[in-house]
């Protein structure tokens, strides 16, 4: 009999899909530019203010920047009618574009620009909520006889034995602080809201609600959409009963994620969405926020399940949240050993299962990955952005590059007080840090400076377009150029008379610019092939270049334990190109990711893509192996690594702060 102890099992074989090969580029339309200076909210004070958001046409007129940059999707963040209370996630009308962005005929324009060069078009599909003022829950609230009255989640109150006062039916804690359950006092029930008040759950469960939406999802795809990237879509189905969550800390409130994510019915509701997107050949990605378990995001994107192309999946941007505390709004050092477990955890089981990976570290959610894991310093800033992006570039999975990464953007700057926050989920939980902790500065400081590192306004100031203080970097129509407010304007605006012709307004973006767009720009990056911008054209190249490698190709961790070091290897093993010698088939990423020199042992493994012993033991560095473009020690006799044989006999190699070397034989 065979000795089977050492067999392996086979992993099924990768299929090849154009949107594997592809890379993403999300856009945050109220924060990307602004053709037609459209007044999303003239003078919330009665101020001689109006606060302008981005547009349709802002992002037509930038389509040839993409183009240039290389990527081959563009994701845009929600674009259709919403009172805007959670900048768009709360949607009132499925079919309609929001005036605030443009129209139905800009958004076809966009779509064609788009095709025209080659690059295809993802619209964000918020589907486990509406705005509370869609006509649907409109209709649900208006009578518990209303034949739309199940397509939200309505419960009864229950009442405090004790006290006899009315409680929530149950005890889950809103993403956005607060009870998750608000009382209508027309019907006398509560109705569900995960998120804001105004964003009322879908019931799922009812299949009037999925008729709705697979319609609504079959008319953009009609109009040319060529896929969705779906908000919080492990959400749609919850736990039956809705039972309470988990006490993991003081209070009636508490975190209900493990109740309301990733229910029964989650992949029955997505295969019905699958089969839509098969018959139409479009792509798709959910954000399934809460799970840290392979096989369960395995089976939404199991390449035979006929659900997601890939999903999001947020180990990657909860390295710096101490979640046991139960709000992401308390700190824990980053430590590049984690980011290297989740990266090999993700990367090795979706190639050895037939999954595939979504592959990001910033979105309209989150901080600026340079100011979050790298140095934001003007030592390092440029060397770290790209050190990030070669590790994010060359993993397994489909690439996400968020507005302004390419641009090396960092986080608001720490001076900026809270009146410049604008979003709810902030604002919600810094007015219960007021509540909790009046006179306890420290703890003030502490939060404050967690928004600064993980708030998603971070992501969401103004794209930096050029250094003209006019139109506030660009920002505004060039046409149009209004001054930046003066501290004189700030003291005039409480005075100022609330009707005021909107036409005499002052014109300024929804959000406050960063002050480094005179320097941190994509007018000065795209003219310096020096630049952020440059290097990820180069990695973009590179990765379809050699796509068998950096696509399809396998992947191993490096030197696990190491506290500072990230390195991987991409294998090419197809049997097709093994016998081709000329063909490079494999690659190497070593990143430091620390602000300390040091000297790397490198694996025996890698050690073929870094040195070469030469004659009488001496060891060089293998400089024909390394590519010149993507190092980011780029100035004069930078473009060199120390090498070194230590005592016990290894290789090891020096790297400097922050230094990023990518190696292919």
């Amino acid at each position: 009999m065979p000795d089977i102890t050492h067999v392996t099992q086979l992993k099924p074989p990768l299929r090849h899909a154009w949107w594997k090969e592809s890379t993403v580029y999300q856009i945050y339309p109220a924060s990307f530019k602004s053709a037609c200076a459209i007044t999303s909210s003239p003078s919330d004070s009665g101020s001689h203010e109006a606060m302008i958001k981005g547009d349709l046409r802002g992002i037509i007129s930038k389509v040839d920047y993409l183009s240039r940059l290389g990527v081959d999707m563009v994701w845009l963040s929600p674009i259709l009618a919403s009172p805007q209370v959670d900048m768009g996630y709360d949607i009132s009308d499925y079919r309609a574009i929001d005036p605030m962005y443009g129209t139905m005929a800009d958004h076809d324009e966009l779509i064609a620009a788009l095709h025209e060069r080659g690059m295809k078009y993802v619209m964000d599909l918020v589907v486990n909520h509406t705005s509370k003022e869609h006509e649907w829950f409109v209709e649900s609230r208006s009578s518990k006889s209303n034949p739309k009255r199940d397509w939200y989640y309505w419960r009864p109150p229950r009442y405090c034995q004790e006290t006899g006062e009315r409680m929530p039916p149950n005890n889950w804690e809103s993403v956005f602080s607060g009870p998750a359950w608000t009382f209508d006092h027309d019907t006398g029930e509560y109705y569900l809201h995960l998120f804001a008040q105004e964003q009322p759950d879908l019931n799922w469960d009812n299949p009037s609600v999925r008729t709705a939406i697979h319609d609504m999802i079959r008319f953009w795809l009609d109009k040319g959409v060529d896929g969705f990237r779906m908000d919080v879509i492990n959400f749609i189905s919850k736990e039956p009963g809705l039972p309470d969550a988990d006490k993991v800390k003081p209070g009636f409130l508490q975190p209900g994620l493990h109740r309301y994510a990733c229910g029964p019915r989650l992949h029955e509701y997505l295969q019905g969405i699958g089969k839509i997107l098969i018959e139409y050949h479009a792509f798709s990605v959910g954000e399934m926020p809460g799970v840290y378990d392979t096989r369960e995001i395995l089976k939404g994107v199991g390449q035979d399940r006929g659900e997601l192309a890939m999903a999001f999946q947020f180990e990657i941007v909860n390295m710096d949240v101490d979640g046991s505390k139960g709000s992401k709004w308390f700190h824990r050092p980053f430590q590049p050993r984690e980011l290297k477990a989740i990266v090999s955890k993700w990367n090795t089981f979706m190639i050895e299962n037939g999954g595939w990976n979504a592959v990001f570290m910033e979105n309209h959610d989150q901080g600026r990955s340079v100011s979050r894991y790298a140095d934001e310093s003007e030592a390092y800033r440029l060397k770290s952005a790209k050190m990030l992006a070669a590790h994010l570039g060359f993993q397994s999975g489909t690439v996400f590059v968020y507005q302004g990464q390419e641009l090396a953007q960092v986080d608001v700057p720490r001076e900026w007080g809270m009146d410049e926050y604008k979003d709810i989920e902030v604002l919600n939980h810094w007015k219960q840090v007021l509540r909790d902790y009046p006179d306890d500065v420290e703890m003030q400081r502490k939060f404050r400076e967690q928004y600064r590192r993980i708030g998603r306004d971070n992501a969401r100031t103004p794209m930096q377009w050029n250094a003209d203080e006019r139109t506030f970097g660009g920002f505004l129509p060039d046409d149009e150029p209004e001054p930046p407010p003066t501290e004189k304007d700030a003291n005039a605006k409480k005075d100022a008379p609330r009707d005021v012709d909107e036409r005499k307004l002052k014109k300024k973006p929804w959000m406050r610019v960063h002050e480094d767009f005179k320097v941190w720009n994509a007018e000065n990056q795209v003219a310096d092939e020096n630049s952020a911008f440059h290097y990820w054209r180069r990695v973009f190249k590179l990765r379809k270049e050699f796509k068998d490698v950096f696509v399809y190709g396998d992947f191993k961790m490096l030197d696990d334990e190491h506290e500072c070091v990230v390195a991987y290897l991409r294998m090419d093993d197809s049997v097709l190109h093994k016998e081709d010698h000329r063909k490079k088939r494999k690659g190497l990423v070593v990143t430091n990711f620390s602000g300390k020199e040091l000297w790397w042992t490198v694996p025996l493994i890698a050690k073929d893509l870094l040195l070469i012993e030469e004659a009488a033991g001496r060891l060089r560095l293998r400089k024909e192996a390394i590519l010149d473009d993507l190092r980011n020690y780029v100035e004069n006799g930078e473009k060199k690594n120390d090498v070194r044989r230590e005592s016990d006999g290894q290789s090891s190699i020096r790297l400097r702060p922050w230094e990023v070397i990518v190696a292919m034989v």
